[in-house]
C-alpha cells in the first residue's frame, strides 16, 4: 500500500509511564476511506495510542504520521475531528450553543451546519436543552456532532457508543458506518467485539499494549474459520451418528437446534445423500463463518503469556 493512501501510519510507536509500558512497539497502516477499529479490553493501549496521534501524549519511542506526513502535525489536526475518553462541554450551555462556541473558536459561524449536525446525531429536538440535562448517551451524540464540525477528513472516536441504550447504539453504529464512506477515514476504539464487527472494515487487536494482529475483518475471521457446515435436520441425534462415521468429517457438534459439521462445504450434497439413505432429511444447510468474537478469543488466548 502506498504512503499516499495511508491516512495514519505508525512505526514501533511506544509509550511508557514509568515502569508501565502502555503501548509497546505498535505499527499500524490505516488507509483512506476506511472505518478502522482498535479492539481490546480496557488497559490495552487504545486511548494512549489515540492520545499520541493527537499530540496529547508524547511518545517514548517510534514515530507516526498523519495524511502521509506531507503536512505538519498542526496542519493535520485542522483536518481531524476527535473525542478521546469522554466529550467535555459547558454544562450551563445548551447542546446547540456548545457546538456554536466550538464552531466560533475555529473561526466559523454557520447556523445551517449546526442544525444539520444536531439532526444527523438525533438531537434536533433537544438541541436547545442545557448540556447538564443530557443523558450519557445524549452527551456521546453531541460529541459526535462536535467531531463533525467543519467536515473533517479524519475522525478519531474513543468508545463512541459508551453509555448508550441498545437502540441508540444501533443508530450511532449506522451513522459511523456511513461516515466512513468515500474519502473520510474513521478510527474508533472499542472493547465491544460485536460493535467492531458491525461497523469496521479493518481492525487492529491490541493486548497489553501490543499489536496481536491487524487486517480486514472478513479476512481475519476467514483465516481461522476453517471449513464448516451448519445444518438443521428432521432428526439431529441420528444425523450426528451418521455424519460422524464419514471419513472426511473431522468433527460434528450440536449447536442449539442445529448441527455444526467440520467438513468442506463442497461436500454438502454428499451429506444430504448419506442422511436421506437413513431417512433423515435436511431442513436447512449453510456454510458457517467464525465471528470476530470467536476469532478474538482464539487469537488472544495466549497473547503476551499473561
Amino acid at each position: 500500500m502506498t504512503t499516499n493512501n495511508l491516512v495514519i501510519e505508525t512505526e514501533l510507536l511506544t509509550k511508557r509511564f514509568g515502569d508501565i509500558v502502555a503501548v509497546d512497539g505498535l505499527s499500524l497502516e490505516i488507509p483512506r476511506g476506511h472505518v478502522f477499529g482498535l479492539l481490546g479490553p480496557n488497559g490495552s493501549g487504545k486511548t494512549t495510542t489515540m492520545g499520541m496521534l493527537l499530540g496529547l501524549v508524547r511518545p517514548s519511542a517510534g514515530r507516526f504520521s498523519l495524511f502521509g506526513g506531507r503536512i505538519t502535525h498542526r496542519e493535520s489536526l485542522t483536518r481531524t475531528g476527535a473525542v478521546v475518553e469522554f466529550p467535555s462541554f459547558y454544562p450551563h450551555l445548551s447542546g446547540r450553543d456548545n457546538l456554536a462556541y466550538f464552531q466560533e473558536v475555529s473561526g466559523k459561524s454557520d447556523a445551517v451546519e449546526l442544525d444539520m449536525l444536531l439532526d444527523k446525531v438525533g438531537l434536533a429536538e433537544r438541541g436547545k436543552d442545557r448540556f447538564r440535562t443530557y443523558s450519557l448517551g445524549m452527551k456521546q451524540r453531541l460529541g459526535l456532532a462536535y467531531v463533525l464540525l467543519g467536515n473533517p477528513e479524519l475522525l478519531i472516536l474513543d468508545e463512541p457508543t459508551n453509555g448508550m441504550d441498545p437502540d441508540g447504539m444501533a443508530e450511532v453504529r449506522e451513522l459511523i458506518r456511513s461516515l466512513g464512506d468515500g474519502e473520510r477515514t474513521v478510527l474508533l476504539s472499542s472493547h465491544l467485539l460485536h460493535e467492531v464487527e458491525q461497523v469496521c472494515d479493518s481492525v487492529a487487536i491490541l493486548s497489553h499494549g501490543r499489536l496481536v494482529v491487524q487486517g480486514r475483518v472478513d479476512d481475519l475471521v476467514h483465516s481461522l474459520a476453517g471449513e464448516k457446515i451448519l445444518l438443521r435436520t428432521t432428526d439431529n441425534a441420528k444425523a450426528i451418528e451418521v455424519i460422524s462415521k464419514l471419513d472426511w468429517v473431522t468433527d460434528v457438534t450440536s449447536k442449539e437446534k442445529s448441527i455444526l459439521v467440520s467438513a468442506p462445504p463442497k461436500r454438502s450434497t454428499e451429506i444430504s445423500e448419506v442422511l436421506s439413505k437413513s431417512a433423515v432429511y435436511i431442513a436447512e444447510m449453510t456454510s458457517s463463518q467464525m465471528s470476530l468474537e470467536e476469532y478474538y478469543f482464539n487469537i488472544t488466548s495466549g497473547a503476551n503469556g499473561d
